[in-house]
């Protein structure tokens, strides 16, 4: 009851944190986070509250949100300012596995008159350890319905050279506890040039999350086949508005 209050007054807010490609160091697009801002606590991270919404089941109704959201800000932009950018949406562990998935996202696509171009859709790689074959089903579902499809916190799961084999994904998230140790650990740049390489020979692009200094981004434009950087070295995650500002 207190989380549905939550989602009724308001407090849950779809922030946006830009994707640069490493290239033309131009936006290429963002990520839809969502931040519950408490009118007593102020801005409770997502670490904190997630893992609750996903055993109590009220994920599935703060994601419909912040999906529902994202396409409603899309079609803002592209009627007031004829611009866009493509958003990527997280969906969680507990609501990937729902059968009818992609007819939900495309339900919202035809709500707001939106192509498919716009939204991307991220899945956490931890997602395939719990049912691999249904998991390939879906996304496999998601990727004939058109969508872009995103591996998020990508080398922290137990199989991910066979998920890039089994799942039709787009974009590789690598995850920012290997970016942390760029340039003092040989380990962390040898892991994200392996998973480069790989990324690049079967024609996956990447992205690197949580790059926030000048000598991590040299290293991984030195590497030549990282495309995307996302990371307080660029911006961090901005409300609505102060995207909007600043980007559109």
């Amino acid at each position: 009851v207190l989380f549905r209050s939550a989602l009724h007054n308001g407090e849950f807010q779809v922030y946006l944190q830009p994707k640069y490609d490493i290239f033309t160091e131009k936006m290429a697009g963002a990520e839809a986070l969502v931040r519950w801002v408490h009118p007593v606590k102020g801005i409770i991270p997502p670490d904190e509250f997630i893992p609750i919404f996903e055993k109590n089941g009220f994920i599935t109704e703060l994601d419909m949100y912040v999906w529902d959201k994202t396409c409603e800000l899309i079609n803002e932009w592209i009627r007031e300012d004829n611009k866009y950018v493509p958003v990527s949406v997280n969906v969680s562990r507990k609501d990937i596995y729902r059968q009818n998935l992609p007819e939900v996202f495309l339900n919202l696509l035809k709500k707001y008159h939106l192509k498919q171009k716009y939204l991307h859709i991220e899945i956490t790689e931890s997602a395939y350890t719990e049912d691999p074959e249904q998991l390939i089903k879906v996304v496999n579902q998601l990727k004939e319905a058109g969508f872009t499809i995103e591996m998020d916190d990508f080398g922290t799961g137990y199989s991910s050279l066979s998920h890039i084999r089994e799942l039709p994904i787009d974009i590789i998230k690598i995850d920012r506890c290997f970016v942390i140790d760029l340039g003092k650990d040989d380990y962390a740049e040898t892991f994200v040039r392996m998973v480069a390489e790989l990324a690049d020979t079967i024609g996956v692009r990447m992205c690197v999350e949580g790059v926030e200094y000048d000598e991590q981004l040299q290293i991984l434009k030195d590497m030549k086949k990282v495309q995307y950087i996302q990371g307080y070295y660029y911006d961090k995650p901005l409300t609505e508005e102060a995207f909007e500002k600043k980007y559109l």
